[in-house]
């Protein structure tokens, strides 16, 4: 099987056969991978069915000419960079030619060496564009672990000691504790920090689409594949490759996923050939895979894989004392993105908050403080907005745990009942009013926050 090493592909078109021989050759000599065509239908046809980084197309040839084919390609791969040459252009071909979204015009007879700048320096633009491409999807959404809790600074321990390395990771927990986000400080932290960071939920993506999505597929490979495309392994070269509920993939997308970390190398769906990628894998899953693999639904040798290095999320039940940070914060950021007046939340409704149990962790909590925030009428977030937020929301039979780092407490919880016939009453005492002590106000604002990284 030939394989393809991961190195940047160019494609000369001209109808002058000696021209397309020198010049591929010449950038072989250099280090790329070169293809050539006779004219603009056969180039084309290259284009569907490989990965090019530029094309350098000649301006006058047969039936379809140069700025045509620049017009397709504009259209059908947006992503290859075009470099225009000419024995025969003028300032107006050249003005027209780059307007169209040519990166430059060379006149012929061709200097080798401008020609090898010109293309260093339209891949690299190339190069930029994805990258910014990829902090465009990131704006706004830096990670960072709120959390002082002694369950949070465990986890960003094990995030700072596995970050700096080249290792997996699998990330088990439920839904809503931030799986994706650990991911990313993982990956913030790593020396790939400046490569993409492409997720892809497992979960989301139909059993027949999934290894199309992974490791992408050839022109025609089935119904619908019109173009050739790459796949996320391919989008995450020397980057990192998220799979987010990893668990639920199938048994034959596993095999393959099992072969391209053994092999460090994809093949795409209807073709021939291999392609050489430099990926870490980071996975994250909900499902206790041990227990599916034992079952026969997870294959124990793709799980010795991913489970390099273990991480736990720990749920919002493992860490109530980072209830404080997480509620403020939301609070702050919901205030700044809504043009809304710096809100707080009372101590009162702290204790609701901390009263619950967070089955959707995290996520849920986040949802919570925004409803609450939505029904206030007020600068201060009351009991009974919260309530409202919380419908099943009793009396707290706990009180929230003290912030790290806060000198702030809530209501202490009522005391546990008095044995029948001692001091009368033999009953619970009723919990104490909200807010009976505290910091001045009984508040919890945003300005109190204590960032120990986010969530």
């Amino acid at each position: 099987m030939e394989k393809a090493a991961h190195v940047e592909t160019i494609l000369v078109v001209d109808d002058e056969p000696n021209i397309v021989t020198s010049l591929t050759q010449a950038l072989a000599r250099e280090g790329y991978r070169t293809i050539g065509a006779a004219n603009a239908e056969e180039a084309l046809s290259l284009l569907a069915e490989d990965r090019v980084n530029l094309a350098l197309l000649d301006v006058w040839m047969p039936k379809m000419d140069g700025l045509a084919l620049l017009s397709k390609i504009n259209a059908e791969h947006p992503n290859v960079a075009v470099v225009m040459m000419s024995g025969h252009g003028s300032i107006d071909t050249a003005v027209k030619a780059t307007r169209m979204g040519a990166y430059d015009f060379l006149e012929k007879p061709l200097s080798l060496d401008r020609l090898l700048i010109t293309l260093t320096n339209a891949l690299g633009a190339q190069r930029l564009a994805r990258e910014n491409e990829h902090l465009r999807r990131r704006a706004g959404d830096e990670p960072v672990f709120l959390g002082a809790s002694a369950g949070a600074k465990k986890l960003l321990a094990q995030i700072k000691k596995a970050a700096v390395t080249h290792s997996r990771v699998l990330i088990q927990g439920e839904s809503g504790t931030g799986k994706e986000l650990i991911a990313r400080l993982l990956h913030k932290g790593s020396p790939r920090a400046g490569g993409p960071f492409i997720p892809v939920n497992c979960a989301a993506i139909p059993e027949e689409l999934i290894e199309s999505e992974l490791f992408g597929h050839e022109k025609g490979a089935f119904t619908g594949a019109t173009a050739t495309r790459a796949g996320r392994f391919e989008e995450a070269h020397r980057g990192t490759l998220f799979l987010d509920e990893v668990g639920d993939m199938a048994q034959k997308t596993q095999a393959k996923l099992l072969r391209a970390l053994q092999e460090g190398e994809v093949q795409r769906v209807g073709g021939g050939k291999t392609t050489k990628v430099d990926v870490r894998v980071v996975a994250a899953t909900n499902r206790d895979l041990a227990a599916m693999s034992k079952a026969g639904a997870f294959r124990d040798d793709l799980l010795f894989r991913l489970n390099v290095f273990p991480v736990h999320a720990p749920s919002l039940r493992e860490r109530r004392e980072d209830i404080p940070l997480i509620a403020a914060d939301t609070l702050a950021r919901f205030c700044r993105d809504n043009n809304r007046r710096p809100m707080r939340i009372s101590a009162g409704a702290m204790n609701v908050l901390a009263s619950h149990d967070y089955p959707g962790n995290v996520r849920e909590l986040k949802n919570v403080v925004e409803r609450m925030a939505i029904l206030c009428d007020g600068e201060e977030v009351t009991e009974e907005n919260a309530r409202e937020s919380l419908p099943s929301a009793e009396a707290p039979t706990r009180s929230l745990p003290r912030m790290a780092g806060e000198g702030w407490a809530p209501a202490p919880a009522p005391p546990a009942p008095r044995p029948p016939g001692r001091g009368g009453g033999g009953g619970r005492r009723p919990p104490p009013p909200p807010g009976g002590r505290g910091r001045p106000g009984g508040t919890c604002g945003p300005g109190r926050i204590v960032r120990a990284g986010s969530d």
